[in-house]
């Protein structure tokens, strides 16, 4: 059973190097396309043309193209928009949320497609942009629905002895402004890289047990694909359900700004 594979042939599991791929237009500009700058790029524009067949044509007896875009609009309208927000508050902010939604399971779900094989969301410059926006919408929501006592209220909460608010205020504000959005984003960038070190680990395993170790080594090989095919279908559902919890907490963040205690 001993391996066959040289030193130079063993195998090479992943590694963060993966996220940081080069550049191939524009390079050493603020303008650079890598590989994973040009999968957002084709996540969006897939996206937009999805969006677009479904809508161009409605009709009041819906095709099944018609019927899974109404299901996926009114899943992120009532179990999301609705049921946090309310009718009248959800409405305003319901083309926000539901692109949220949308467009970060595009993103997330590129990771299982065979040659792009990566989250398009799985490097920090694109989950923190999307945390910034849930931010600003938080922010937006509570100066415009309390403009004199959003901020007062949030920082110094009622009820609290005035020399706690040394000790209070700080952590308010830590809480409040600060790690709402990095929690955000953290949660979903460290879910989709988590998955993707699986994936390629899986896989990478797969293709040196088959093709390089050799013997009965490549018995190792079904156990490896079986791995990596459950995980295929696990990161599916990990991609819809951060898309999920992402746009689920930026609705909560919004509603909580839009309280009557503000």
């Amino acid at each position: 059973m001993a391996p066959s594979a040289s030193a130079d042939e063993g195998f090479h599991g992943p590694s963060l190097t993966d996220f940081f791929p080069p550049g191939f237009l524009f390079e050493g500009t603020a303008f650079e396309v890598n590989r994973i700058i040009l999968i957002r790029v084709l996540a969006t524009l897939a996206l937009i043309l999805l969006f677009w067949l479904g809508t161009r044509k409605l009709r009041v007896v819906p095709g099944r193209g018609q019927s899974l875009m109404e299901l996926g609009l009114g899943f992120v309208r009532k179990n999301i928009v609705i049921d946090t927000l309310g009718e009248k508050d959800g409405m305003r902010f319901l083309p926000l949320l539901t692109s949220m939604f949308f467009f970060i399971v595009f993103l997330n779900i590129t990771g299982i497609i065979p040659g792009l094989n990566i989250a398009a969301s799985s490097v920090i410059g694109l989950p923190l942009t999307l945390a910034i926006v849930s931010y600003v919408a938080f922010i937006y929501a509570g100066l415009r629905k309390h403009p004199g006592a959003f901020l007062k209220n949030s920082l110094f909460p009622s009820g609290v002895p005035w020399y706690l608010y040394f000790v209070v205020t700080p952590i308010e504000f830590i809480s409040t402004f600060i790690l709402r959005p990095v929690t955000l984003a953290l949660r979903l960038l460290m879910n989709m890289v988590a998955g993707h070190m699986l994936l390629v680990l899986c896989f990478s395993a797969t293709q040196f047990f088959l093709f390089t170790a050799g013997g009965l080594w490549g018995l190792f090989s079904i156990g490896t694909f079986a791995f990596g095919f459950a995980f295929t279908l696990f990161e599916i559902l990990v991609a819809v359900l951060q898309a999920y919890v992402f746009t689920l907490l930026t609705a909560v963040y919004i509603q909580l700004a839009l309280a009557e205690e503000h």
